[in-house]
């Protein structure tokens, strides 16, 4: 508590009018969201890559966030960082009653149902509270609570994990395999249809959302194999990044350029880094 404390006076000092520091006086709600983002995404790697070290670090990074939003509201008058404290200590007391008021849940499944009911408890009565009891308050849908700033990627997962709980859900992963094979025939019709226009924006809306139908049907797959799609491209996204620095090593080291290789060249060389990183990971295995 003794280095929070220390941590919200520097804030403070921060964001002082007449010492504080420029750049931090410029900061709204608004301008702390990439940062926000940005240092989340750098917590996530740091735990993929099992580095404790600098997760200390970034685990700060992202503190810091929180403690300069709570900075500002408090500027405001509307709320501090005790209240944001305060607010997810409670939230967490009545989500874990089998912790905190000895109530038993059979399995696991049982815990997270009960999970899920009381949010949409709480999501009920905010919007009481909000329309002051209304007649005409609007029924609240599944798909309320869903952030449209998270990632397309998770935000589809969360909306396809609403869905299935009044059973609107594919029954296993091999059935998806199929409507995956569909929304791909739909996006090459899209694309061959383009062909003929030139120049047509309606084409190329039409090619993206078949694109879009793709890549959702794609996280639905992952959902059911219980796999994180966002996590799974990471890792992709990771080995491409590895073996394309490879690929730069292995033509620096024979002197020729990248940008001047034949495109059998480059795959030719990309073949081989492929095979030897995979042998490096199965050695290791």
């Amino acid at each position: 508590m003794q280095q929070l404390t220390r941590l919200l006076e520097i804030m403070t000092k921060l964001r002082d009018p007449q010492n504080g520091c420029p750049w931090d006086l410029k900061q709204d709600y608004q301008s702390l969201v990439s940062y926000t983002l940005e240092e989340a995404y750098e917590v996530a790697e740091a735990i993929e890559l099992g580095d404790m070290n600098e997760l200390k670090k970034e685990l700060g990074d992202l503190l810091f966030q929180v403690v300069f939003y709570a900075q500002l509201a408090k500027e405001e008058g509307v709320f501090e960082f005790e209240d944001i404290a305060q607010a997810i200590s409670d939230k967490m007391i009545m989500r874990h009653p089998h912790v905190f008021a000895g109530h038993h849940y059979e399995d696991e499944a049982a815990f997270l149902k009960a999970w899920e009911e009381q949010k949409e408890l709480e999501k009920q009565q905010a919007q009481t509270d909000t329309s002051l009891a209304s007649e005409t308050a609007q029924p609240i849908s599944l798909m309320a609570g869903i952030s449209k700033n998270l990632p397309a990627m998770t935000r589809a997962v969360k909306i396809q994990k609403k869905a299935a709980q009044i059973e609107f859900d594919w029954e296993c992963a091999e059935e998806l395999l199929p409507v995956i094979k569909d929304e791909l025939d739909e996006l090459s019709a899209e694309m061959d249809q383009a062909k003929q226009v030139e120049n047509s924006e309606q084409s190329v809306q039409c090619i993206e959302e078949e694109l879009g139908d793709v890549l959702f049907s794609c996280v639905n797959l992952a959902r059911k194999l219980d796999i994180d799609p966002e996590k799974a491209l990471r890792m992709s996204n990771h080995k491409f990044s590895q073996r394309f620095k490879a690929m730069e090593a292995h033509f620096q080291y024979d002197r020729q350029s990248m940008e001047q290789a034949t495109m059998k060249e480059l795959d030719a060389v990309w073949a081989i880094i492929k095979k030897n990183l995979a042998d490096k990971e199965k050695s290791r295995d």
